[in-house]
């Protein structure tokens, strides 16, 4: 199983690269999934993995059903407990921010409180190779923000506002 890196690992500062579109498919990206997926179920407070989290700089996060609920609408909730966002873009921040607790699976030991957008639209592709839009409100833009900041090269304590210690906590 792959090894969750932490905040001092330099590909967690690197701007991931994307996915080529023809990729996604093929057994390298699909055992990528396959490797995140294991890596974040392995963590009982893991909500979300982006891939440079197990040191691939590649422009893909997982969320858990942690983040989306087991009785999400979303389509992809029904045939996998894992949504996966290939390539994602948010298009759309609220100007509304709320300020909220967040951890990671990278910052372990730390968790702190960030500004973040209310309301976000994230465009993405699938595991299939599918491009969607999705929009999220709460938790979910949370983890969507938090998450594209990872593969842009950022940890949430970049932006904390406050920061304290802890023992065994965190979100991806």
């Amino acid at each position: 199983m792959k090894h969750i890196v932490q905040k001092h690992d330099p590909v967690l500062r690197h701007k991931a690269q994307a996915v080529p579109l023809s990729e996604i498919r093929t057994p390298k990206i699909q055992s990528i999934l396959r490797d995140m997926k294991e890596a974040l179920d392995a963590e009982d407070d893991g909500a979300a993995l982006a891939a440079p989290q197990i040191a691939v700089s590649l422009r893909i996060f997982i969320l858990s059903e942690r983040v989306f609920g087991a009785k999400s609408t979303h389509e992809a909730a029904s045939k996998d407990p894992h949504l996966v966002y290939i390539n994602p873009t948010i298009v759309k921040r609220s100007k509304r921010k709320h300020v909220v607790d967040e951890g990671c699976l990278s910052v372990r030991g730390k968790y702190g409180t960030i500004a973040r957008a209310t309301n976000v639209t994230i465009e993405a592709y699938d595991e299939h190779g599918v491009l969607f839009r999705r929009d999220a409100g709460g938790l979910l833009a949370q983890a969507f923000q938090h998450e594209t900041d990872h593969l842009d090269g950022t940890l949430f304590i970049d932006g904390a506002k406050e920061l304290w210690d802890v023992k065994d906590s965190g979100n991806a």
